[in-house]
């Protein structure tokens, strides 16, 4: 018999084996079950209760910011230094992101990953963390200028994006619901869909593009700490961030003190400005509609870029003119080259015929011109399309992309071009885009065809092969978001619930983005096609 504490032998198979009679070798052996030889791997099991526990404990932060808007919260950081949210944050992070002043790289930190997540936490423990300068680059608009970008460290990213997710789990119940930017759940085609839906259905008839000058630049270091200290009490918390923002930055080789604004790059950098922008915009904004405003009035906000309509036009100036003011108290300004007051809506065209201006202006928002138009049978509705500087920049990236690639084989230049082409279309294929992703893909054809014929002096390709290679590398483009303006009939009034992801800030929406887009209590009312539009007062 087997000893003690030992494993059992194998099993004696019940089955007989085939001719096993007397024979010395039988053709089939029976079937039988090895002796167990250890438990099996608990790795998966342990990192889903990992991430399980990670997320409970900020789903209760968040349901504690919840039941009391005022709590300020004392004891955050040990979450923050937790070594398996550490890891979770390492791992979130972009593996292909440039290093930053230390030149250390995401591969190069996940060789010894265990050992330097350890100590790692013990510097966020005993206050031996030092924050490191952010390498300051620059990258090129599609208008032409040049936009800054920082690149900090790789541990000070894991660190802020591990401070990012606990602070965010605070400050989300507090965010307004028209704030969209680098929110969780929330992405740019929500807040597109929530300018179509708030102008094609509420009382609006002029609307104000306002863009902030620099905003990332212009943050005021003083004004942001006070900002955090309304909800956040635990001192670590807080002097960490003071360090980030007071590392500074590193241009050519030389160290230049910020002394102002938080550097784009950084993974704490889009939640330290949606926590600046909520007390100075957001918050303001929403009473300003709700004491000031004489008729609907509805508010869309990413990041820095806000687009507002206005049922009246005084309204609207009155804001504009407040607004410059409230943004000069805490070191910000408007860009007036971008931020504009135009005629737009249901009755714009009427309004503007009649008094001889020509078509209603369009404006832009998030890489789409919005444009007053008609469907056939006579009904309003905004017509995005991309802007021309994206269509311009796009086609002269594939363009030297393809002339660096001219003697690359044809299969690799087709899958590159091919993930390229994906991720354009799927975030420009909104409703009513369509035409123009089809002419900019007939353009990429010819400017890969032109590449294939200069490869050689034979390089004549026909039509008919180049048609083989586009259906095989550039597939047609399809509508991948639905259409949703009469997404819901609900009576949109603040506090109701909908069940509809597309129009959940209008009804009031999730309890934790509580304030609606439009102006609370207002009906709503369809665009009839009207024989006479009445002028605005």
């Amino acid at each position: 018999m087997n000893g003690r504490g030992k494993s059992d032998d194998p099993v004696v198979p019940g089955n007989p084996a085939n001719k096993g009679g007397g024979a010395p070798r039988p053709a089939e052996r029976g079937e039988g079950r090895g002796s167990a030889k250890r438990n099996p791997p608990r790795r998966t099991r342990d990192r889903t209760q990992r991430r399980a526990s990670l997320q409970q404990a900020l789903d209760r932060i968040r349901q504690a910011a919840e039941r009391d808007k005022t709590q300020r919260f004392t004891t955050l950081w040990h979450h923050v230094y937790d070594t398996d949210r550490l890891r979770e944050a390492y791992f979130s992070l972009n593996r292909k992101s440039a290093p930053g002043v230390d030149r250390v790289t995401w591969e190069d930190y996940g060789k010894e990953l265990e050992a330097n997540l350890q100590d790692l936490a013990g510097r966020l423990q005993r206050g031996g963390y030092r924050a490191r300068p952010v390498e300051r680059t620059y990258i090129p608009k599609a208008d032409g200028r040049q936009r800054p970008i920082g690149k900090p460290v790789l541990e000070d990213k894991i660190v802020q994006r591990s401070a990012a997710a606990v602070v965010g789990a605070v400050y989300e119940v507090d965010f307004l619901g028209f704030s969209y930017g680098f929110r969780p759940g929330r992405k740019q085609h929500d807040a597109l869909d929530a300018v179509t839906v708030g102008i094609t259905r509420r009382k609006v008839n002029w609307v104000l593009d306002a863009d902030i000058r620099g905003f990332f630049d212009a943050i005021d270091h003083g004004w942001l700490v006070k900002f955090l200290e309304h909800r956040i009490a635990d001192e670590r918390v807080l002097r960490h961030v003071k360090k980030w923002l007071a590392a500074g930055v590193m241009e050519d080789g030389e160290w230049v003190q910020a002394e102002k604004g938080s550097p784009q790059g950084g993974s704490i950098s889009p939640l330290l400005a949606n926590i600046y922008l909520h007390y100075v915009f957001d918050l303001w904004a929403h009473q300003w509609r709700q004491r000031h405003a004489q008729g609907d009035v509805i508010i869309v906000r990413y990041a820095d870029d806000i687009v507002m309509g206005f049922q009246y036009a005084a309204d609207g100036e009155r804001f504009r003119e407040a607004l410059v003011e409230r943004f000069r108290q805490f070191g910000l300004e408007l860009n007036t080259d971008k931020t504009r007051m135009i005629e737009f809506g249901r009755f714009a065209a009427t309004n503007r015929q009649r008094h001889g201006q020509g078509k209603p202006e369009s404006f832009d928002f998030l890489g789409f011109t919005h444009i007053c138009a008609r469907t056939r049978e006579g009904w309003f509705h905004v017509l995005r399309r991309t802007t021309r500087s994206r269509l311009r920049a796009y086609a002269r990236k594939i363009h030297d992309e393809l002339r660096r690639r001219t003697h690359d084989p044809i299969r690799d230049v087709g899958a590159w071009l091919m993930a390229s082409w994906r991720g354009y279309e799927q975030y420009h294929a909104v409703p009513g885009n369509l035409a123009t992703l089809w002419a900019l893909r007939d353009d990429l054809i010819r400017r890969w065809r032109l590449r294939l014929r200069r490869r050689s002096q034979r390089g004549y390709v026909t039509w008919e092969r180049m048609d083989t290679l586009a259906k095989r590398f550039l597939p047609y483009p399809e509508q991948r978001t639905p259409t949703r303006t009469n997404a819901c009939a609900l009576p949109l009034k603040a506090g109701a619930r909908c069940g509809s992801a597309a129009r959940r800030d209008l009804c009031g929406g999730l309890r934790a983005t509580g304030v609606p887009t439009a102006t609370p209590g207002s009906s709503p009312q369809r665009a009839a096609p009207p024989a006479t539009a009445p002028t605005p007062s």
